[in-house]
């Protein structure tokens, strides 16, 4: 080895390439519930989370486990990819909501923010899953899936609100790219499969008659009880008195009860949601809900 000593001019190396993009969030979240062998009473099973999704468990009755998930990132932007898993324990019954509205900001690239949310539910189980709304921004881009697998007996309540922009602030919708898939199956078997894609001018979609008549609010409601339970036509009737003009309600099958509302803004949305929930909830609904 030579001692001799090589020094390099900066001006011969030239510039290095280095890719910079925004920060991602990202985020998993797994958790169970389970039914004690001595009372009943639904408790946590397991809980994993790591990145910007957390969970809290405030005090609720004990015949359910309320969940209320949080996404310490503040929103969703295009590259966010953000997983939840959840099992609902034999017996058990679980409800998961949100601490507030979920934000979906302007993204600035082409790669859309992703949320999958998969949850089982095994026989004799309950699902509630009751999020707040999720709020699309101008130029926001998402691909959101539900997935809820019934085992048995088991049902579940399922509920996701769209806000196409904030009446109040003024804000339009011109530019989104929104894919929203939900699935409902029992025993392998598919219960029930919806898919909304919109792109482009959300405002100028909406406004239309046949697609949302002005509304810029709407809310998909889906309750799926046990293969033999015969109170959902009771559910069904009482659904439709208390609904107004722009909501209207189905029994896909037996058993499967489906409510679509619309609204101006989400206030009224929510005004007429809450009632219906209530009814479909057996109960009263998680306190992030009335704050």
């Amino acid at each position: 080895m030579s001692g001799e000593t090589i020094i390099l001019d900066a001006a011969q190396i030239g510039p290095v390439a280095v890719k910079a993009g925004p920060p991602r969030a990202v985020g998993t979240l797994w958790l169970a519930s389970k039914a004690r062998e001595s009372g009943g009473a639904s408790v946590l099973g397991d809980l994993r989370h790591s990145g910007c999704l957390k969970a809290l468990f405030p005090r609720g009755g004990a015949d359910r486990l309320d969940a209320v998930l949080i996404n310490t990132s503040g929103g969703i932007t295009g590259g966010d990819q953000l997983s939840i898993t959840a099992r609902v324990g034999r017996n058990s019954r679980l409800s998961l909501t949100t601490q507030a509205a979920e934000r979906i900001y302007r993204t600035a690239g082409e790669a859309p923010g992703r949320v999958t949310t998969t949850i089982q539910v095994e026989d004799g189980g309950r699902l509630d899953w009751l999020p707040q709304e999720t709020i699309l921004y101008d130029r926001s881009a998402l691909d959101r899936r539900l997935q809820v697998e019934l085992t048995g007996t088991a049902r579940c309540l399922l509920v996701e609100t769209l806000v196409f922009g904030r009446l109040a602030m003024g804000e339009d919708v011109n530019g989104i790219s929104l894919s929203d898939r939900i699935e409902i199956r029992r025993d392998g078997i598919p219960l029930f499969i919806d898919r909304t894609r919109l792109r482009g001018d959300a405002t100028a979609h909406l406004a239309r008659r046949a697609t949302g008549g002005g509304a810029v609010a709407v809310a998909t409601v889906l309750y799926a009880s046990a293969p033999d339970c015969t109170g959902v036509p009771d559910r069904l009737a009482a659904l439709r008195q208390m609904l107004p003009d722009t909501a209207g309600v189905s029994l896909v099958r037996p058993g499967l009860l489906m409510l679509r509302l619309a609204a101006p803004d989400s206030f009224l949305l929510r005004r007429m949601l809450l009632p219906a929930l209530c009814l479909l909830n057996e109960a009263p609904l998680p306190r992030t809900w009335m704050i």
